[in-house]
């Protein structure tokens, strides 16, 4: 249902933005909108930029363009003072210094600092009221002042809201400025209202923020709503995690969406797959773009996603997966061995995966390094799809090594051909236990006292899993 209604009010705001026929509709789909926003608990902080600059005196449509401004902003304000989650601030530029003889191009200032809505909303009508043009248009200023602005908040989302009839005066550059704050992290996007601007001037704003031509006071409000339901309403999204045969079948691992331009972290969830079979819905911020990372084994990266304000977004990803599952065979004893898992052909550790225990990795060919002694190499282990590949080794004996003194030594594989080393002993102990797989062994050892070579001790032994075999040195 609530997909239905986003989608219903967005077609009304988009294709009837200036057609008063549907001012009704608008406005109750306005405050849908909002509803069902409010469920998220996170605080939407709106700073407005107001322009109070000289120009502001020009005559447009039944007034002066400030007067104008004032009448549709105090009403706007009015219908949010009962908004909860809500908070709002001033910013003015162009009402302190007046453009002659030069121009002031810090003419910025904070009028009215956040607080909650039912606060501010009055505070800032009751300030705007006020304003006189005065000066010129330090927009680059003013973007750049918002740092100090938007105090730290843990659970916020930052949104600008600038309303300008001109475009800047003082040889700043807004578009790098409102870049270098998203990077940042300052602030989301910008919403840019153009107050009886040319819209030729789109393009100048379009690169600082989102930009809504304001073209004659009958459609001035119709477009604050617009831009209020825009930032401040979330959009819905699924990731579907295709399987080899492109079906959104693969579930239960952990994802992770960034902003794409800062790299922080944003969002972190563990992919379900809800009660009617599809991929669960979340909301996700529509002001910003998004590198997603879905940690699968090995991990697979989607970046530079954009999703569609007030629709239900897919975002298809393939993640094709299978199962393996490693076993000891025979009599087990205490010692489980780990094991390396690479991709085949590659160096790169992906995961180190403990024995009777299974792990789901990318369909694909792996390379497996079990940290036994001696070491087992399996090279192109397939994984298929939703399949289990089962790999079981031989479950180790253990010998117990009697030296009576401290030496040196060392084990080797014994095949009749050569010798394999497998291990040193610790010449710190003078009994230990060593683990090994099944197979023929020496060990050749000499007392840390004896200086002659030919004093080495060699002994030849058997070993079997799950059990132990003694070698003395005496």
């Amino acid at each position: 249902m609530n997909f239905r209604i986003l989608e219903f009010c967005w077609s009304i705001f988009e294709s009837h933005s200036r057609n008063l026929k549907f001012k009704k509709s608008k406005i109750i789909c306005f405050f849908l909108l909002i509803l069902l926003n409010l469920q998220s608990q996170v605080t939407n902080r709106i700073l407005f930029i107001f322009d109070d600059s000289y120009s502001m005196y020009a005559p447009w449509n039944s007034n002066i363009k400030i007067e104008v401004a004032k009448k549709v902003m105090g009403e706007f304000l009015d219908s949010l003072k009962t908004m909860p989650n809500l908070q709002l601030a001033l910013r003015c530029y162009g009402h302190t210094t007046f453009i002659k003889p030069e121009r002031n191009c810090k003419d910025s200032k904070l009028e009215v600092a956040f607080a909650d809505a039912n606060v501010n909303a009055p505070k800032i009508k009751q300030r705007i009221q006020k304003l006189e043009p005065l000066g010129t248009t330090p927009i680059a200023y003013s973007l750049k002042e918002c740092i100090s602005d938007f105090t730290p908040c843990s659970n916020c989302r930052n949104i600008v809201i600038l309303i300008t009839d001109g475009i800047e005066e003082c040889e700043g550059n807004p578009c790098q400025v409102s870049i270098d704050m998203q990077k940042k992290g300052i602030f989301l996007r910008p919403f840019v209202i153009g107050v009886g601007l040319d819209v030729k001037f789109a393009d100048v704003f379009g690169c600082m923020g989102k930009f809504y031509d304001v073209s004659n006071e009958a459609n001035f409000g119709d477009v604050l709503k617009l831009v209020l339901t825009e930032a401040i309403m979330q959009t819905t999204v699924q990731v579907d995690l295709l399987d080899i045969t492109k079906k959104p079948t693969e579930t239960d691992v952990n994802m992770t969406f960034y902003d794409a331009n800062t790299k922080q972290i944003k969002y972190n969830y563990l992919h379900t797959i809800n009660t009617r079979g599809n991929p669960d819905t979340l909301i996700l911020d529509p002001g910003m773009t998004y590198n997603l990372t879905v940690h699968t084994i090995p991990p697979i990266e989607k970046n530079n996603i954009s999703i569609v304000k007030g629709k239900h977004n897919i975002i298809p990803v393939d993640a094709p997966q299978g199962y393996l599952r490693l076993e000891l065979d025979g009599a087990i004893s205490k010692y489980f061995p780990t094991t390396i898992v690479r991709k085949s052909g590659e160096m790169k550790t992906l995961n180190i995966q403990d024995f009777s225990k299974t792990e789901k990795y990318i369909v694909g060919k792996y390379d497996l390094e079990v940290l036994t002694l001696p070491r087992i190499k399996l090279d192109a282990i397939e994984i298929k799809q939703s399949s289990t590949n089962t790999i079981k080794i031989p479950a180790s004996g253990n010998v117990f090594v009697a030296k009576n003194t401290s030496g040196f030594g060392s084990i080797f594989v014994d095949d009749g051909k050569k010798l394999t080393w497998v291990c040193n002993l610790n010449n710190n102990l003078q009994n230990e236990i060593i683990y090994l797989q099944p197979g023929i062994y020496k060990l050749e050892f000499r007392n840390e006292n004896s200086k002659e070579t030919v004093k080495t001790m060699e002994r030849k032994f058997n070993v079997t899993s799950g059990t132990t075999t003694n070698v003395k040195l005496n």
